[in-house]
C-alpha cells in the first residue's frame, strides 16, 4: 500500500445503504452500483479503494419492508470522518466519497466529512444528469428505469424480470404526496417501487454506467494539492 500511495496519494471509498428495491432487485442495490464504479476507477487508473461501506441514511418510511436497515446520519458522519482520518495519516491527499443513493440526509452526513491535508469530493451518482439516455424523470423514481437498467447490464443475474412491475406517479400532486426528502416514499401498493421499471434495459445500463466512470474518472484525477499549500 505505501508503493502505491508513493505514487499515487489518492483512495475511492464506496459507500452504499440497505434499502429495498421492490421485488425484482436487491437489498444492496445503491451499494452495488457504487461498489462497481469504485471497483472500475481503481483497475483503470491504479488507484487505491476501500472495501465498500454496505450501509447509509435511509428514508424512515423504508424500514417497513424487511430487510431494510440505516444508520443515523450522525453515526454515517463519524464513521466516515474517522476512517478518512486514519487514512489521511496514512498519506491520502485525495478522497473520492461515491454513493448511489439520493436520500439528502445521507448524501449530507458524506458532505460534512472532514480532513485536514486532504481533499474531498463527493459523489452522489443518481444525481448525474441521464435524462437524455433514459425515458423517466430518475429523479422521481426507485427502483424504476435508472437501477433497474444499471443492474441489468452489471449483474442481470441479480434481477428478477419476471416479478418487474410498474408503478408510476401520474400527477405532481400525488408526486409530492409521496415524496420525503427528496427520495420516493413507495405507496402501499407499490411494493416498493416507484417508478417504471420495465423501460429498463442492459443498453441503457451501459450508457449509464458508461457516463458515471467518464465522470469519476475527470474529478479523480485532478491535481492533488501539494500538501504544504
Amino acid at each position: 500500500m505505501r508503493e502505491v500511495l508513493d505514487g499515487m496519494p489518492r483512495m475511492i471509498v464506496p459507500i452504499g445503504a440497505l434499502d429495498q428495491h421492490g421485488p425484482h432487485l436487491p437489498l444492496g442495490t445503491h451499494g452495488f452500483i457504487a461498489d462497481a464504479v469504485a471497483r472500475d476507477l481503481s483497475q483503470e487508473t491504479g488507484t487505491l479503494r476501500a472495501p465498500l461501506l454496505a450501509y447509509g441514511v435511509n428514508e424512515p418510511a423504508s424500514h417497513q419492508y424487511p430487510g431494510t436497515a440505516s444508520l443515523r446520519r450522525k453515526t454515517l458522519h463519524r464513521a466516515v470522518n474517522e476512517l478518512i482520518g486514519r487514512w489521511e495519516d496514512h498519506g491520502v491527499r485525495r478522497f473520492l466519497i461515491l454513493t448511489a443513493h439520493r436520500f439528502e440526509p445521507h448524501v449530507d452526513a458524506l458532505l460534512m466529512a472532514l480532513s485536514t491535508r486532504a481533499r474531498t469530493s463527493v459523489v452522489d451518482l443518481l444525481s448525474i444528469d441521464i435524462s437524455d439516455i433514459v425515458e423517466s424523470p430518475p429523479g422521481r423514481e426507485h427502483a424504476g428505469e435508472l437501477e433497474t437498467s444499471l443492474l441489468l447490464f452489471l449483474a442481470p443475474e441479480r434481477v428478477r424480470v419476471d416479478r418487474i412491475r410498474d408503478r408510476p406517479l401520474e400527477g405532481m400532486k400525488e408526486y409530492r404526496k409521496y415524496v420525503r426528502g427528496k427520495q420516493p416514499t413507495p405507496p402501499p401498493d407499490s411494493e416498493g417501487v416507484v417508478g417504471r421499471p420495465s423501460l429498463g434495459s442492459a443498453e441503457k445500463g451501459r450508457a449509464i454506467y458508461e457516463r458515471y466512470i467518464s465522470l469519476c474518472r475527470g474529478i479523480l484525477m485532478e491535481d492533488v494539492d501539494d500538501p504544504g499549500d
